[in-house]
């Protein structure tokens, strides 16, 4: 969301350094779209089953990938990648880790930069958000729609949540999901301690507010201890496939060297 794949000041320079680190590797930033500006408006406009549709067949026909490859997601690509993940895998060369910046796992109950437990403004623009966001026109036309998760009427989310319901099982349990996720090497997840963009920052880690209520988080664990383990999380917590990792900062705010030390080294070299 407000980002393109291959600007020199954002996620083309991110290709660069990846390319400075690892020599001989090859870096596909995906691009949704003919153009930068096509790619840029389709983060807002381009329903994220088209995404991932779009990605599932671009990588499937790239022969660069066929031995393998890690995926990296920041923002809201990380939960469109793990869709990826999920919905194709098994049609692509094996996914060893899936890495994930700032995600939005559990979706979204805020707006950036404003918090509505300290705010009374940002509680009723919450409240406008709800009202609108499970119309079905909006969830096919406003990507940020498709990942809103209201937690004082979860059922309405997931009637009408067009993908985020979808991915994280809550309608069905698609075993496909399942079985493609736990094919992972890692699971790595990286949340932004100051993030003023992401409400809860704790989606970051597949964590959210408890059902029925927006003051009280409960972290993935809470999660699975208490209810039906819909994505496999719980065999990968246990076979040591999840990696929670921490960044000091706000959103997408790290230094190369963390990323060298903590993401690079470990699991894409």
């Amino acid at each position: 969301m407000g980002d393109t794949c291959c600007m020199s000041f954002s996620l083309g320079g991110f290709k660069t350094f990846l390319e400075g680190q690892i020599p001989g590797v090859y870096v596909l930033s995906l691009r949704i779209g003919n153009s930068t500006i096509e790619d840029y408006e389709n983060g807002y406009f381009m329903n994220p089953n088209k995404q991932v549709e779009f990605v599932c067949d671009k990588l499937s026909k790239d022969p660069k990938l066929q031995n393998g490859f890690n995926a990296i997601g920041f923002s809201q690509g990380s939960q469109f990648l793990r869709a990826v993940v999920q919905r194709c895998g098994h049609n692509l060369a094996p996914i060893k880790n899936l890495i994930t910046l700032g995600g939005q796992h559990q979706g979204v109950y805020g707006i950036p930069h404003c918090f509505a437990l300290h705010h009374e403004t940002c509680d009723y623009i919450r409240k406008l958000l709800n009202f609108a966001a499970y119309y079905s026109w909006v969830q096919k036309s406003l990507v940020q729609a498709t990942y809103w998760h209201d937690p004082l009427d979860n059922d309405k989310y997931i009637k009408n949540s067009q993908f985020l319901a979808d991915i994280n099982n809550e309608l069905i349990i698609n075993k496909t999901y399942i079985d493609n996720l736990n094919k992972l090497e890692h699971f790595v997840m990286v949340m932004f301690n100051n993030d003023s963009v992401v409400q809860p920052r704790e989606t970051e880690w597949f964590g959210f507010y408890e059902v029925g209520q927006a003051k009280k988080l409960v972290t993935l664990q809470d999660c699975l201890n208490i209810f039906q383990d819909r994505l496999g999380l719980k065999r990968m917590d246990e076979a040591g496939k999840l990696v929670f990792l921490s960044q000091p900062g706000d959103h997408l705010k790290f230094s190369q060297e963390w990323f060298i030390d903590n993401i690079l080294k470990p699991y894409l070299v």
